[in-house]
């Protein structure tokens, strides 16, 4: 899979660019601030439907403008079709493939899968557990599109439940309202746990799977490491069933969901909030050998959070390339944060990929053996280099 041809209007700070791309490696070069992380965010922008800079859509959409288009052809086992996405200011966002419309964007996901790696995934070691959670979803969401919409509707139903409880007024409630609450609240906690189960189900299923990756691609870029030193494992908000070794049904979590709420009820309507389900789940991340085991948060060097950093990136790649096509793999700002070593470790590991896409302040940044074609980014235009 790669990107063949990128086409932005009112994208960032691009009024219009028009940028042919080939399969191997691509890199764009230039200095900070001229543009060169909006053409890689675009592409990613198709795959998930949002950035991995902000979290809303409103700063996509150049300044004074009321829409902005991103539009690519995608070449898939020799087959061409052309994304767009159409976003708009105080309306709707639109999507079509091959110009004809889509009932809901998010039938796009799953056309083009990208790999993201940039400064901001630091915070997948040292952020709060909701970089985590948001790191599996969206990695759930490549592998299986149709879980978007579970994930939809759980934060939709989370949102309700969570309005309901606050209405029923905490400490200051009365015992009529918190009674109407709970006669509701049964209808809410059947829609959630039947969500939150099946999110957990896969959640806990993608951690088996993408386990070995993370350890051996921590093995690879972090000097001196081997595959057991880097571990990842799922903690849930609740004692999951089952013994050492054992995946419990989703019946059997959507069961234990459901005893748990009904066991913080009094908490809940005192704090007015949802203290159960998958929304309160973190990624654990550990380093060492045998007994001496450490959280990477909090005892990591800067240079050990970094390659964990970057193996949980490279376990995705390598988890969904194992599982079908090459994603389009985007290394974004990040030669300049590794030393020569971990660049050339680096490197050797995604020179393979169908398509690779760098940005770099610098040119010398990019190590020799990702050389390909060249782009100058500066003052809004795209200059491929000879």
């Amino acid at each position: 899979m790669h990107v063949q041809h990128l086409l932005l209007h009112n994208f960032r700070s691009y009024a219009d660019v028009d940028v042919k791309l080939e399969p191997g490696v691509t890199a764009f070069i230039g200095r900070n601030g001229q543009g060169k992380t909006n053409l890689v965010e675009a592409i990613d922008y198709l795959s998930r439907l949002g950035s991995h800079r902000v979290a809303t859509d409103a700063p996509l959409i150049r300044a004074g403008a009321e829409q902005a288009i991103v539009r690519a052809v995608v070449v898939k086992d020799q087959r061409p079709a052309t994304l767009e996405v159409e976003l708009n200011q105080g309306r709707a966002n639109r999507a079509r493939i091959n110009r004809s419309a889509l009932p809901r964007p998010r039938e796009l996901l799953g056309l083009v899968r990208t790999v993201l790696f940039s400064p901001e995934d630091l915070t997948l070691v040292k952020g709060d557990p909701s970089d985590r959670r948001r790191f599996l979803d969206d990695l759930l969401v490549l592998r299986t599109p149709r879980l978007a919409g579970v994930r939809a509707d759980y934060e939709r139903v989370l949102k309700q439940r969570n309005s309901l409880l606050k209405s029923a007024g905490g400490r200051r409630g009365s015992s009529t309202s918190r009674e109407g609450a709970v006669a509701t609240l049964s209808v809410w906690d059947t829609h959630l746990v039947d969500l939150g189960a099946e999110i957990l189900e896969q959640r806990l299923d993608l951690v088996d799977a993408l386990a070995p990756y993370v350890g051996k691609a921590y093995a690879a870029v972090a000097r001196g490491a081997s595959r057991d030193d880097a571990e990842i494992d799922y903690r849930g908000s609740i004692e999951l069933p089952g013994g050492p070794g054992e995946r419990p049904s989703r019946e059997q979590l959507r069961q234990v969901l459901l005893l748990e709420l009904e066991a913080r009820r009094r908490d809940e309507l005192d704090r007015g909030v949802t203290l159960v389900g998958p929304h309160r789940d973190d990624l654990t991340l550990t380093l060492g050998n045998g007994e001496l085991r450490l959280p990477v948060k909090g005892y990591a060097s800067h240079g050990e959070s970094w390659s964990f950093a970057l193996a949980l990136k490279i376990a995705s790649y390598d988890l969904l390339r194992s599982e079908g096509d090459d994603p389009i793999l985007i290394l974004d700002d990040v030669f300049a944060e590794l030393d020569t070593e971990r660049r050339q470790q680096l490197a050797a590991l995604v020179a393979g990929a169908e398509q690779v896409l760098i940005t770099a302040a610098v040119g010398e940044d990019v190590p020799e053996a990702l050389a390909g074609t060249r782009f100058t980014v500066a003052e809004g235009e795209v200059t491929r280099v000879d």
